[in-house]
């Protein structure tokens, strides 16, 4: 049950920061396109190439993913989502107030988003992890007498992780269980 509302509460999290950052980031482009365009041009324009700019991202990333999953080559949609990514990083740059500060606050969205795709899509896979545990060598009366009372290294178990999942049943991140 902890599970469950500690990813359902990860997931609304991912959500509302992914669509602020994502309206922002939508606003730049949009400006930045609007900006940019020749006069007369639609509005609706800026708003189309903001979607296309914003979007091929995260169709890139899950397509990533699936290709891995399959073991199929994923350069395309790697070369696509570093295009898009510095597209749109580039427009919230140029919308920027041309200062260090300005810079940086305009950029936050789109590396919010990036920092966010990377949290969701590094943890899905289910690996062990080492776990130290103590044993006990004491003789068979629990005196320290015998062979079996040889100081010794700790041994080293291995524990399954097992994923944690939205509700509908995509992994998330890893969590050792017990």
């Amino acid at each position: 049950m902890k599970d469950r509302i500690e990813s359902l509460a990860l997931a609304v999290i991912l959500t509302v920061v992914a669509v602020a950052a994502g309206w922002a980031s939508f606003t730049h482009v949009h400006d930045w396109t609007m900006r940019h365009a020749p006069a007369g041009t639609p509005d609706a324009f800026g708003w189309v190439n903001a979607v296309i700019s914003e979007l091929v991202p995260v169709a890139a990333l899950l397509t990533i993913k699936r290709r891995r999953r399959d073991g199929a080559p994923i350069g395309y949609p790697l070369f696509l989502l570093i295009a898009a990514g510095t597209l749109s990083l580039s427009a919230q740059l140029a919308v920027a107030q041309p200062s260090l500060s300005g810079w940086l606050l305009s950029a936050v969205p789109a590396l919010a988003f990036m920092a966010l795709v990377k949290l969701v899509f590094a943890g899905t896979s289910a690996t062990r992890a080492p776990v130290q545990v103590e044993q006990s060598k004491t003789g068979p009366a629990g005196d320290d007498t015998g062979p079996e009372s040889s100081p010794s290294t700790p041994a080293v178990a291995m524990l399954p992780v097992r994923p944690i999942t939205r509700p509908n049943g995509v992994p998330i991140i890893g969590q050792v269980t017990r």
